[in-house]
């Protein structure tokens, strides 16, 4: 297949890249830069320079492609916007087809919950708490479109649990993080895209949820509890209340749906071989 994606030189879009050239996949990525274009070319990918909030362009290059997947996040304030452009180019070009989109979501969406399932409630906290309504327009658009909902992602000594490793804790670090890394969760776009009906959320979770205190120990990091108001003046209050957050979550409708099964090591058996 002919894939469109976006976010290429990203933490999950670079993931997302290596597995569907791996699988054979002709994959087309959306980049802004010509240094980015270099970086998903070396990928195995063919560039396409623009701009994501170009509708009219978008629209153009997915109308050549067999399907596409959405992980480009700038975290700049403007991803709702920006998001807006991509679901309407997507409407534009797809409408009609049975070309496969898979969207990124995020697991915040559910707030603190000690067994998350997508037939959750939505109780995102202020950070994402955009992604709501556009994920319900997108599912409700006839669209062959899934949203995938990443854990809090990891691996090869990137995301957010490696920028906080180090200590102090979050809060008091009683809170559970729901974790997958981040070769498994390229391995669910793979199959939400290849094998998914659309219409559907997909959780992206490994079913290790930590708390916050044993992914500082398993790195040997600092272990001092911090106040609330220390997190909020440390990451600003809409990230430190999603850091708060108490989550844990399974993502068994993903490994029945599509037979995935996560198998990389657990974040805290990284932290513990760093």
């Amino acid at each position: 297949m002919k894939i469109l994606l976006t976010g290429g030189t990203g933490f999950i879009g670079s993931a997302v890249l290596a597995r569907l050239t791996q699988d054979g996949h002709d994959v087309v990525a959306v980049v802004r830069s010509e240094d980015s274009a270099q970086k998903v070319q070396a990928a195995g990918a063919t560039a396409a320079l623009g701009d994501l909030t170009d509708q009219e362009w978008l629209a153009a290059q997915l109308r050549q492609v067999d399907g596409a997947i959405h992980t480009a996040a700038a975290g700049d304030g403007k991803d709702p916007e920006r998001d807006d452009v991509v679901l309407a180019a997507v409407q534009d070009a797809f409408a009609g087809t049975d070309k496969s989109y898979v969207h990124t979501g995020g697991i915040w969406t559910y707030g603190s919950s000690s067994d998350i399932s997508e037939s959750d409630p939505d109780a995102a906290p202020a950070l994402t708490a955009w992604r709501v309504e556009r994920e319900s327009r997108l599912l409700a658009s006839g669209l062959t479109a899934s949203v995938v909902q990443p854990a809090v992602v990891y691996g090869h000594g990137q995301g957010i649990p490696a920028m906080v490793a180090a200590g102090p804790l979050i809060g008091d670090g009683t809170q559970h993080w729901t974790t997958v890394h981040v070769d498994d969760l390229a391995d669910l776009y793979l199959a939400v895209l290849t094998k998914a009906d659309g219409g559907r959320r997909y959780v992206g979770a490994n079913g290790h949820n930590p708390t916050h205190r044993e992914i500082v120990q398993a790195a040997g990091g600092d272990v001092t509890p911090t106040s609330v108001d220390d997190v909020h003046e440390r990451f600003g209050e809409a990230f430190g209340d999603a850091l708060l957050l108490d989550q844990q979550a399974s993502g068994s409708a993903a490994r029945e749906a599509f037979d995935w099964s996560p198998d990389r090591p657990t974040l805290l058996e990284e932290l513990a071989q760093a």
